[in-house]
């Protein structure tokens, strides 16, 4: 951990490059810190805001708050740490009513999510495979291919799109091509079909597929064609142009689309189990996957967790583990998969509820986070979940880089936030 700073959003910089030390205007390395904090933040909340708004759902308050948010970051308006701190926790606030007003548009154009188990590769027949967030370019793009011999498929947190009713009710959405973000490269690659890219964790293509992928919405990517307005006939073109894929043997499968209803509708069960001690722990593993050997930490955790231990995943994260056949606790499954990363507003309203089944606080409920992180989207999360008052949070294992020795100390002495270490150590002091 280092505790400089970097700022060269003014004429004052330093030799016309940059302040590292403190800046020239007065601020120092924590408030800076804290500014790039809010910054990613607001990016955020921007990200779900702009899939909402696809929907047709508009809150000024969000866009007033993003406003508030870039303009206090601006040359000589806000110096006050406290200050900062405090807009940080309205960021979760925020972040927690777009997630809502986003899950609430999936929930009214798609019905709740429901368990399925969804095939992992490739059946006989033309393709497209679609990529990143969004709900919305998926159903128009399935709307489009009906009935005309296309395979639809998804990758990386598409996975949940398997378990909305009015979206798996296409026949032709078959199953999942690959796991997290980073394997594009290699199954764009190994798949030759086109590939429709949506939100962010696109990357730049390599040369063998540069010919048959595709944005649309908010991802562009360079020298590749971008739809922005839900036509989708050059792809289903290509699509039927390029051979079939073959058939793929012995595939494996991932479950997903456990929504609030189908988790709630086990509640009395998961009391009783509670209560007779054959459920001893919850761990809500969320956030990003990113491709460090750190990483299998989260892997090796959920081996290593006893058999009376459920998790609930939510984002690319659960691509660690949700290989692993975690098996059940009397029916109730030992690994919940609610979604993507924005899913995490499904936690917090099952973790409300069981605080009424319970008849206890938040921090009272046996459930534990074990958080991963990629970029600022998961920022905008965690304030969120700091913003509700929860405590007994995991981060790891890559510390946030703007997060220097003072924000540090913030963090773990006003919200108790942990650093991971090793995953038998940890579970060892979260158990006891």
């Amino acid at each position: 951990m280092n505790d400089n700073m970097f700022c060269y959003q003014c004429s004052q910089a330093v030799q016309g490059e940059g302040c590292t030390k403190i800046g020239v205007c007065g601020k120092n390395e924590t408030l800076a810190r804290l500014q790039d904090n809010l910054i990613f933040a607001a990016k955020g909340i921007a990200a779900y805001n702009y899939q909402m708004e696809e929907f047709g759902k508009v809150d000024e308050e969000v866009n007033k708050f993003i406003t508030k948010a870039l303009y206090s970051t601006l040359t000589n308006v806000n110096f006050d740490i406290q200050s900062f701190i405090e807009m940080a926790l309205e960021a979760g606030q925020i972040n927690i009513k777009v997630m809502d007003g986003l899950k609430q548009a999936h929930r009214e154009n798609y019905g709740e999510p429901e368990p399925k188990e969804v095939p992992k590769g490739a059946s006989k027949g033309h393709g497209i495979l679609v990529t990143g967030h969004d709900l919305k370019v998926l159903e128009e793009l399935l709307k489009q291919t009906e009935g005309k011999g296309i395979n639809i498929y998804t990758h990386s947190e598409m996975l949940i799109a398997h378990g909305y009713p009015g979206l798996n009710k296409y026949e032709h959405l078959k199953g999942q091509l690959g796991g997290p973000w980073f394997d594009q490269k290699e199954i764009f690659e190994k798949y030759e079909i086109p590939v429709l890219v949506t939100t962010n964790c696109g990357l730049i293509p390599k040369e063998s597929y540069k010919d048959r992928i595709y944005t649309s919405g908010i991802a562009q990517l360079p020298e590749v064609p971008h739809i922005d307005d839900y036509d989708f006939s050059d792809i289903i073109t290509q699509a039927l142009e390029l051979p079939e894929l073959e058939e793929e043997e012995n595939k494996t499968s991932y479950m997903t689309g456990f929504g609030k209803d189908t988790v709630l509708s086990l509640a009395d069960k998961i009391k009783e189990l509670v209560l007779a001690g054959k459920i001893k722990q919850f761990f809500v593993m969320g956030g990003c996957d990113v491709p460090n050997p750190a990483m299998s930490y989260y892997t090796d955790f959920a081996k290593q967790l006893p058999e009376d231990t459920i998790i609930i995943s939510v984002g690319c994260g659960k691509y660690r583990f949700n290989d692993l056949d975690l098996g059940d606790i009397e029916g109730i499954p030992r690994h919940i998969d609610l979604g993507q990363c924005n899913d995490a507003i499904v936690g917090a309203e099952i973790l409300t509820a069981l605080t009424e089944v319970f008849d206890m606080g938040l921090n009272d409920l046996p459930v534990t986070f074990v958080l991963s992180w990629m970029e600022q989207k998961a920022v905008s999360i965690l304030w969120s979940l700091l913003a509700l008052g929860l405590t007994n949070i995991h981060i790891g294992p890559i510390l946030p880089a703007w997060v220097d020795e003072t924000i540090l100390n913030v963090l773990v002495d006003n919200f108790d936030l942990k650093l991971i270490s090793n995953p038998e150590e940890d579970i060892k002091n979260i158990l006891g």
